[in-house]
């Protein structure tokens, strides 16, 4: 540093940008614009293989992965030339996809006090999840920021199966009951759920375990057979489309039979097999963790807080904070610098995942304040989308709307600037424009319960 300079601006010099206001959290994101560098993924031991594996990478030629949840995860079947993931998008969108979401791993928590265990853990009420039903759920630890945000499903009155994202969940689990004496088991068991998703699903279900498929209600499960091997599925999805969840029991014996007929039958509607569909689940507004979140958000800060009830009596990890939050946002003091947003963004079309946080500025000032975390180009809109933190300040000063999850709810007149690599820029080194969003972007087929709130209080406006 040169005598004249200050360490303030010495600072704003930093390649891991520290100009991005990040206080609020302990381990900042690396917001250092490094690209893609083209590096190959080695493939050992220490990461564990999916009993999908082979036919995912050896017969289906995935040509790309990477590791959730210490598995390998396929992210790639079409390659580029080809079209590559927007060609899989209109396979989703159109006919029917099988995915390989093996590294969903399923922590059982089974015994007497499974229910008492699961609710102390969940910002939701598990006494209200039926045996075989599920819902969406999150995890917090005691600061509120989210751990997991599982899939939780109820397969008996004794039995829950945590369907997890990436983050590590079976020990947080065990350590939790650590001196607390629930009479449960806690442990990862031998399931491997696989996802078929788009609008011939149903058709495809109902050839490969029967016409009963048709019966289940959203998050709702069912037992059925597959070529001689038990399954549970179950109506739910990771996409915004129609789809369902076969869960294969016994996965490491049983998986490639079960796999067969499925992807046959989806091979006869039409469809494929793709990578998981991130470019619709950004439509739709759902979050990818370890993205768009992690253990140092709150759900107040990503559209989240209805996960945050004002009527449930039992104690769970992070409620005294968590409620001491959402008093603080009734009462008009946010209590952190960024919150997620929905952004339309100008520039060329993003057809791949995008390797860094891209950053975003002010245009009044010129400042760069905030990044971009799950953006993509939806061809039904004809724009580029996505979610991204932008100082709540500037939200708060700019619109009328507090910000909890209201701020989601309509397009409003907010402008940024995305600083895209140049293959998207307009201009090659100008940041684009963008505005803030309605989430989700497309609604989906199943409504979440925060989608649906709004769209029955829609209603009662128009009646």
């Amino acid at each position: 540093m040169s005598d004249n300079q200050s360490p303030r601006q010495d600072a704003r010099e930093h390649p891991n940008h520290p100009s991005v206001d990040q206080s609020d959290r302990v381990v900042p994101r690396n917001l250092r614009q490094t690209g893609d560098p083209g590096i190959e993924m080695l493939v050992s031991t220490r990461v564990r293989k999916s009993p999908f594996f082979h036919k995912s990478f050896n017969e289906e030629g995935a040509w790309r992965c990477t590791v959730y949840n210490r598995l390998y995860h396929p992210r790639g079947l079409v390659e580029p030339e080809d079209g590559g993931a927007m060609k899989e998008y209109e396979a989703l969108t159109n006919t029917v996809t099988l995915w390989d979401v093996a590294v969903e791993r399923q922590i059982r928590v089974q015994g007497p006090d499974a229910e008492a265990l699961t609710n102390y853990v969940i910002t939701r009420d598990a006494a209200q999840i039926e045996p075989m039903h599920g819902k969406y759920v999150i995890l917090c630890n005691e600061d509120g920021g989210i751990l997991n945000d599982p899939i939780l499903l109820r397969i008996a009155e004794d039995e829950f199966w945590f369907s997890i994202s990436d983050s590590t969940l079976m020990q947080w689990l065990q350590g939790v009951n650590v001196g607390m004496d629930f009479d449960v088991e806690i442990d990862e068991i031998d399931v491997a759920p696989m996802q078929i998703q788009g609008p011939r699903s149903e058709d495809v279900m109902i050839e490969v375990v029967g016409e009963a498929v048709s019966e289940i209600p959203y998050y709702g499960l069912m037992e059925a057979e597959v070529n001689g091997c038990d399954v549970l599925v179950s109506q739910t999805g990771f996409s915004g489309e129609k789809g369902f969840e076969i869960y294969v029991l016994d996965a490491m014996e049983n998986a490639e039979r079960v796999w067969d007929p499925v992807l046959e039958t989806v091979k006869d509607h039409g469809g494929m097999q793709i990578a998981p569909g991130h470019h619709r689940r950004i439509a739709a507004g759902i979050m990818s963790w370890g993205q768009d979140m992690d253990h140092e958000t709150s759900p107040f800060q990503v559209n989240l807080g209805y996960q945050v009830p004002d009527d449930k009596d039992a104690d769970y990890i992070g409620k005294d904070e968590l409620e001491r939050q959402q008093s603080l946002i009734e009462d008009g003091e946010y209590p952190f610098t960024l919150k997620l947003v929905g952004l339309k963004m100008a520039g060329e079309p993003i057809r791949d995942y995008a390797p860094d946080f891209w950053l975003v500025s002010d245009p009044e000032t010129g400042e760069e304040c905030g990044y971009m975390t799950s953006p993509w180009w939806n061809p039904d809109l004809e724009t580029n989308i996505g979610m991204g933190f932008v100082p709540a300040d500037k939200l708060q000063a700019e619109t009328d709307a507090t910000l909890d999850d209201s701020i989601y709810e309509e397009d409003l007149d907010i402008e940024f600037q995305v600083h895209l690599p140049d293959e998207y820029a307009e201009e090659p080194g100008e940041p684009v424009f963008a505005t803030v969003a309605e989430v989700p972007f497309k609604e989906s087929v199943n409504p979440s319960a925060r989608e649906q709130a709004k769209l029955n209080a829609r209603q009662d406006v128009e009646e």
